[in-house]
């Protein structure tokens, strides 16, 4: 049977597009939100001060490994660390939850397409002739994603830790005891946040079930796959809402401990 050719589209030019609706709003304001954190989070790492404020730590610092706040695990700065590098306690740990949501699957495609314009929005010109994904270098190095979701999980329970020490208050004369404050509150909800956004991720939902032939057979596993599908559904929105949950706990520990805010104490 003969058959009937096709017409050749002609390539698009970058941003070129026969869409009448506001198609640029969406990258636009995925470059705005992703810029703000990516400034503040470096600007706030490389402080190295004003990251604690009595029971309260930052998730930026935590685990504070080394640094000169009580929380620190090993005591104030190494002699061996350079003398020309500013020294923060938060550069020996930001580096774990940087590279899960670098390299996490909704980041990608959000960040490819508002800062790289890959492509920039469905049916929009883009900048280049050529594609080749994910397949070669440097964009094959994504795949350690799933390494990542291991450090992540380890973050998920050290951060709970925090919100739990966040509990406990220490009065004039040295005594500890419980108590709410709204801090420990910003704390644990940044806890839950980040564990919605983490427990909902892709390559967790595949290890938990997806390597299973037949998940009847593991009631477990199956129980756990669903649980992640239901977060997975809304991992747009809990890859979000858990980056504005992290910035603010910091935001709220830094304004408390230069004495801008004033911890409220509830109990």
């Amino acid at each position: 049977m003969a058959g009937t050719p096709l017409p050749v589209l002609k390539q698009r030019s970058f941003g070129e597009t026969s869409r009448r609706d506001n198609w640029w709003l969406q990258p636009l304001v995925v470059f705005l939100g992703l810029g703000a954190f990516l400034v503040y989070a470096n600007w706030a790492a490389l402080q190295g001060e004003h990251y604690t404020h009595g029971p309260y730590l930052s998730p930026f610092y935590s685990p504070e490994i080394f640094g000169s706040s009580p929380h620190a695990w090993f005591g104030p700065q190494p002699s061996w660390w350079p003398l020309w590098l500013p020294f923060s306690p938060a550069l020996f740990i930001l580096w774990a939850p940087a590279g899960f949501r670098l390299t996490c699957y909704y980041y990608r495609g959000a960040y490819y397409k508002a800062f790289w314009a890959d492509p920039i929005n469905c049916a929009v010109g883009e900048p280049r002739k050529g594609y080749i994904g994910e397949s070669n270098w440097p964009l094959r190095i994504m795949n350690i994603h799933r390494y990542f979701l291991y450090v992540a999980l380890l973050f998920i329970v050290m951060l709970g830790i925090d919100a739990i020490k966040a509990f406990w208050f220490t009065d004039e004369s040295g005594k500890g005891g419980f108590g709410i404050g709204v801090g420990s509150l910003v704390l644990t909800l940044n806890v839950i946040l980040l564990s919605g956004y983490t427990l909902g991720c892709h390559s967790l939902r595949h290890l938990v079930g997806g390597v299973k032939d037949c998940m009847s057979e593991s009631p477990t596993c199956h129980k756990m796959y669903k649980g992640c599908s239901a977060l997975n559904k809304r991992h747009m929105l809990w890859a979000w809402v858990s980056l504005v949950g992290v910035m603010f706990s910091d935001v709220y520990v830094r304004l408390c401990s230069m004495g801008v805010w004033t911890d409220i104490r509830i109990l």
